[in-house]
């Protein structure tokens, strides 16, 4: 197992800390607390078990770096026929895709764990979606800036090639979680910029329990020392990666889904994104659950109130999308 996915639940390690108080966070005390939990959960990480009808294409570069990698879940033909071939190619109608950007901290993770990927591949795959779950560069070596440059690189690369998988390059839905749920944030606020610059049109973003939709002011009030790493001490750089400050007119429809139980509130900052969104004109919604940071990840794909209130925001993005979501175990594509 790679040290990526060693690593990896070591974002729900550095998160789960803002249930104590934040600002006794910032203190050298908190990150001697911090380092002891990472240590205990550096070796529950584990990747996610392929469930029936179920393709992965894994390790398909988007760059030079090894970092840059995405796995490609499809599904395969279900008549038994042909069994691990990619069924969707020769459908008449082309797939719609889930683009997953993975979280921790922008420093740790990988797109294989099973917490990103396990649930959201077992309930949508077989309902006729492609799923994406990409790596992008991180800490110390790619500054957040870098790793959104990434994630935009991934997101072409992938509208490019998707059709040889059975995939529609317009029908994309970005999705991210914690590090991961800011960085399409980002890319989703400034979206103009990236179609400028080669990317097809996607129908909207699932941000799943960011805190930092205003980077300013995470970084203006008492915080974990994990954003400091991230945003350093510069405000033109705070601003530059701040989706709030960033939105632009013509960005696609977001949900973001936030914790309830999280001392640090990120539903409060959901909130005041949505409102900004709204004012000008945009679409953004907020989801609170009643669930921890990681929770958020992992359960995303059960059967819940919760999966179906996400999959009612992407059914409302398109029609095809919808329809795909309304199957049961029957397949409809």
């Amino acid at each position: 197992m790679s040290l990526r996915r060693i690593l990896t639940l070591t974002t729900l390690a550095a998160l789960t800390l803002a249930t104590a108080s934040v600002q006794a966070q910032t203190t050298a005390q908190s990150g001697g607390r911090l380092r002891a939990l990472i240590a205990q959960r550096q070796a529950a990480a584990a990747p996610a078990a392929l469930s029936a009808g179920v393709q992965r294409i894994a390790d398909v570069p988007y760059g030079m770096d090894p970092a840059q990698r995405m796995d490609v879940y499809v599904p395969t033909s279900p008549t038994g026929a042909g069994t691990g071939t990619n069924s969707l190619v020769a459908s008449a109608v082309r797939a719609p895709v889930i683009f997953m950007v993975h979280g921790g901290a922008w420093r740790i993770g990988d797109k294989a764990v099973g917490r990103v990927v396990q649930e959201k591949v077992s309930r949508w795959v077989p309902k006729g979606f492609i799923f994406i779950s990409i790596n992008y560069r991180l800490l110390p070596d790619a500054p957040v800036a870098q790793q959104e440059r990434d994630v935009l690189t991934a997101l072409m690369a992938a509208q490019q090639r998707v059709s040889t998988w059975g995939g529609d390059p317009n029908r994309f839905i970005l999705m991210g979680h914690s590090a991961g749920a800011h960085l399409v944030a980002l890319l989703n606020a400034r979206a103009p910029q990236a179609l400028r610059e080669g990317a097809w049109p996607w129908l909207g973003t699932v941000s799943l329990d960011s805190a930092v939709m205003n980077v300013p002011a995470t970084m203006r009030a008492p915080h974990m020392p994990l954003y400091d790493d991230a945003f350093g001490s510069d405000p033109a750089y705070w601003l530059a990666l701040s989706p709030l400050h960033q939105w632009t007119v013509g960005a696609p429809p977001m949900q973001m889904v936030c914790s309830t139980e999280r001392a640090d509130q990120p539903c409060t900052q959901a909130d005041a994104m949505a409102r900004h969104v709204r004012n000008q004109g945009g679409r953004a919604e907020v989801l609170p659950q009643d669930l921890d940071h990681g929770e958020i990840n992992a359960q995303l794909g059960l059967d819940s109130d919760y999966t179906r209130a996400v999959e009612a925001f992407m059914g409302s993005l398109d029609t095809e999308v919808a329809r795909r979501l309304q199957c049961g175990a029957a397949v409809c594509y």
